[in-house]
């Protein structure tokens, strides 16, 4: 089976530390960590030094260094988890790989470690297959192919531009979800990898992800921010946001996007019933969001990431602006990273 081969210096994994000590995440994840060079991004909103154990090799961002690098004006934007952008924003590396600081490496169902970071690399280095679906899931994994009928023009597949892994324990659901169901885990360990269909859309979680800068770097963004936006990931829908923007993008330019494995053990962490005040705003504006980005057709001047980006902001303003200011300002703000990213690269 066709993969690419990578190299270690071919990647940066980007931690948005949420909280100061990293002491315990990152001896959690130190034999699959310590090979990759870390962008650690420290949210702005907290207090104290970071803390970081010895044996890993790093670069940290402060508050200071965003508002150096983008300017004050520009540093709300890197709030929370959305402070996982900066570090896109820096990254000279083809694939970037992002797990949030509650997560632990999971274990499989033979009890073995997961390697979060060498499956996502597969994921990337090996063809998703969006435009006809195979039910052996993805044909490019260990003892898997394609099945009877599978068109063998499509058998090459396309580039995978996104890898979305998953997780056990706490699963990410949204606050009404996990309020309702506050005994509610995912024990599921599911080996299986699987291209998501082109034109569906998915909710993508930021909590556990990959994706090659290089295909759509500039359309993983920190655009969608509601009013009432919290610390955990059920109080913000940033993400959810960003992964229509990037499928829209992967669907357009003929990439793939996949799902499934790695699985990461995500900790307890927040209180679903006092985040439920702050999500509600994101759960009622989904319904108009998704119906939005399934119509969503980009035309063939958009060759570019940028392009597309440009284009669905355009959009988001037109048709979505009527309806709420919040989509406004999405749209602002992702003409305004668009320009941040051509700066900053065209810098360094």
């Amino acid at each position: 089976m066709f993969q690419v081969s990578v190299r270690d210096d071919e990647v940066d994994i980007v931690i948005a530390a949420i909280e100061p000590d990293l002491t315990s995440f990152l001896e959690e994840w130190r034999a699959v960590f310590s090979r990759f060079h870390l962008i650690i991004i420290k949210d702005p909103d907290i207090k104290g030094e970071l803390k970081i154990p010895g044996g890993f090799n790093y670069d940290t961002y402060t508050k200071a260094d965003i508002q150096q690098i983008i300017g004050p004006s520009n540093a709300a934007t890197f709030s929370g988890y959305s402070c996982r952008y900066f570090g896109y924003l820096l990254s000279k590396k083809k694939y970037i790989i992002s797990i949030d600081d509650d997560c632990i490496p999971a274990k499989d169902t033979k009890g073995i470690q997961v390697d979060a970071i060498a499956q996502h690399i597969n994921n990337l280095s090996t063809p998703a297959t969006p435009f006809f679906f195979n039910t052996l899931y993805d044909p490019f994994c260990k003892g898997a192919d394609f099945v009877r009928g599978y068109p063998f023009s499509l058998r090459n597949g396309v580039s995978c531009a996104l890898s979305c892994g998953l997780w056990l324990n706490l699963a990410d659901l949204d606050a009404p979800t996990q309020a309702l169901k506050p005994e509610l885990r995912n024990t599921r360990y599911v080996d299986a990898v699987l291209t998501v269909p082109a034109r569906a859309m998915m909710p993508m979680s930021g909590i556990n992800i990959a994706f090659d800068r290089e295909l759509v770097g500039p359309a993983l963004l920190p655009s969608f921010k509601l009013a009432k936006e919290g610390k955990f990931r059920w109080e913000t829908v940033e993400d959810v946001w960003t992964g229509m923007c990037v499928k829209v993008v992967c669907d357009h330019l003929g990439y793939g996007v996949k799902t499934g494995l790695p699985y990461v053990w995500r900790k307890e962490r927040g209180n679903a019933i006092g985040s439920l005040k702050k999500e509600w705003e994101g759960v009622k504006l989904m319904e108009e969001v998704v119906p939005f980005f399934q119509s969503m057709k980009l035309t063939p001047a958009a060759k570019t990431a940028e392009d597309c980006v440009i284009e669905i902001a355009a959009a988001v303003k037109e048709q979505l602006g009527r309806i709420d200011p919040v989509f406004t300002r999405a749209a602002d703000s992702m003409v305004e990273w668009v320009q941040l990213w051509k700066a900053v690269k065209t810098r360094t």
